[in-house]
Parts: C-alpha cells; sequence; structure tokens
C-alpha cells in the first residue's frame, strides 16, 4: 500500500516551506537585499525560520515514512504527522518574539519529540517484523 499517510504531511509541509520561502523573498525585496541578511532585522527571523523548517522536516517526514512503510498504526502515524505541521507552523510565529517564547519552545519540542518518538516507533516495528 501507498505511504498515503505520510504523503499528506509531506505535502502540507512543502506548502509551508513555500510559505516560508515566500515570506524570505518578500521581504529581500522589500529591503533590497539580494544576498544575505542586510540590515533588516525582520529578514533575520524570515531566513531562520525557514532554514529552521528545512533543517528539521526531511529528518521527520523520513521517520514518519519508515514508520508507515514498516507497518505503523495509521491513527499514530496521523497524531506523529499533525504534531509535526502544528509545530512547524507555531515555530516562526515564535522566532521574532522575545523569551520566554512559548511559540518557539512548543515548536522546537514538538518537532523534536516527535522525531525521537517516530526514530523509536520505527525501532520497535522494525524489531517485531525481524522476529
Amino acid at each position: 500500500m501507498p505511504p498515503v499517510i505520510t504523503a499528506l504531511y509531506g505535502a502540507l509541509n512543502a506548502i509551508l516551506n513555500i510559505i516560508l520561502a515566500e515570506r524570505v523573498s518578500r521581504l529581500r525585496g522589500r529591503h533590497k537585499v539580494s544576498l544575505g541578511m542586510g540590515e533588516a532585522p525582520q529578514l533575520v527571523v524570515a531566513i531562520r525560520g525557514h532554514a529552521n523548517n528545512a533543517e528539521f522536516v526531511p529528518f521527520a517526514l523520513l521517520m514518519l515514512l519508515l514508520a508507515e512503510l514498516c507497518g505503523g498504526d495509521r491513527v499514530l502515524l496521523h497524531v506523529l504527522g499533525g504534531s509535526l505541521l502544528l509545530a512547524r507552523i507555531a515555530h516562526p510565529f515564535g522566532l521574532g518574539r522575545k523569551s520566554p517564547n512559548l511559540f518557539r519552545a512548543v515548536g522546537t519540542g514538538v518537532t523534536w519529540l516527535m522525531i525521537v518518538v517516530s526514530a523509536g516507533y520505527v525501532l520497535y516495528l522494525r524489531t517485531s517484523i525481524v522476529s
């Protein structure tokens, strides 16, 4: 069976990544910065929001895909994929705010937790398949 759950969260996260990239492009145009960050603090925040998303989502989706291909429970896969998407939406909202920052902390923490739980779940599924 095709990995339809991972396909759903992969597509939604891809759209989110393009939204974050568009935000960077718009700010580059507004501040006339072709490369780098210039003197615009908003651009620094937008660049890091997009980069952070691009850094963590591929690993998270890989773990989700492996869990799905190893026969993971559909409900748990949706919980993992949905929590990733919500965390990735929350994170950029928090980047520009001062600490303590609930959006950034939740976005980061839930993303990391999703990756670790998914990796553990893949290891569990793998041993149950091999045994």
